[in-house]
């Protein structure tokens, strides 16, 4: 068992922090807000801390599940940051969906500072933070990653390194890229069938057996024929992740048109009040 720090402990890192206390690694927590934190140490047997840093001292890994590429290098440098705190030879190892230019700046500073540094991201949503089923691809060298791998199974169901650093973000694009089109394409066929007149749970239970079959039709299409938005994974925070998607292609020359158009299509939706709505909201814009 290890020593690790948690950092943020929103509605996947409170979950994903849990798992490890329940692994049985020794958890010290740190959230923005310390309300969140206590809430945690009341729920799982744990410790504390005041700041990023005072988590990390000690921890031979610490784990991040922040906001945005700002929040990251916040809890990462300065005094109170991670990397103050981190003894030499610690691992980082970060679950936030940022941009896989501040991966490798972060990941460059780590590696000046004797640290250890694995980029991350996760898939599987709340649900998949919940019951440690999340799938975790990653980004770093292979002794890095062959360290935290054994610390990280606590939360998922797979988890493998895709490249050097930055790989991991690449892959979590590539996996926010996919269900953008999805989620619209889902959305476009049982608004369909509400106008032809058809049952959706029907037509899910034909077509979800043969090519048209997905997770977000298997576990969204209730809630989007009901209209029932206020869970998952929120619209604002896929508009991050869109934007970063977008961004990176611009930079590589890959050809996002579906993956632009349907970031408007959620924008329309963040203007309808639904920015903190599940994004399978998109069909919610089909109805107006």
């Amino acid at each position: 068992m290890a020593r690790v720090a948690f950092l943020g402990l929103g509605v996947m890192g409170f979950p994903m922090a849990g798992h490890l206390a329940a692994a049985g690694h020794e958890v010290t927590v740190w959230n923005r807000s310390p309300a969140k934190a206590e809430a945690w140490a009341a729920r799982h047997k744990g410790r504390v801390a005041a700041t990023a840093r005072e988590a990390a001292e000690g921890a031979e890994f610490v784990m991040a599940c922040v906001g945005n590429d700002d929040d990251l290098r916040q809890v990462c440098l300065g005094e109170a940051g991670a990397f103050a705190g981190m003894g030499k030879g610690a691992v980082f190892v970060d679950h936030t969906t940022v941009s896989a230019a501040v991966t490798r700046q972060l990941s460059a500073l780590a590696v000046e500072a004797g640290l250890g540094f694995v980029d991350a991201p996760v898939s599987g949503g709340q649900a998949g933070a919940e019951s440690g089923q999340l799938s975790v691809m990653c980004g770093g060298t292979q002794d890095d990653y062959a360290r935290a791998e054994s610390v990280i199974a606590a939360y998922a169901k797979i988890c493998k390194l895709m490249g050097p650093s930055g790989a991991g973000q690449l892959a979590k694009m590539c996996n926010q890229i996919a269900i953008a089109g999805l989620v619209q394409g889902l959305s476009e066929s049982l608004h369909f069938a509400e106008k032809a007149g058809l049952s959706i749970p029907e037509v899910v239970e034909v077509i979800s057996q043969g090519a048209a079959g997905s997770w977000q039709m298997q576990n969204r299409h209730q809630t989007m024929a009901e209209n029932h938005f206020d869970f998952g994974f929120a619209v604002d925070w896929m508009r991050k992740d869109l934007g970063i998607c977008l961004a990176t292609a611009d930079e590589t020359g890959a050809s996002l048109p579906v993956t632009a158009l349907v970031d408007q299509f959620y924008k329309e939706v963040q203007a309808m009040g639904g920015g903190r709505w599940d994004t399978s909201s998109l069909i919610a814009r089909l109805r107006r």
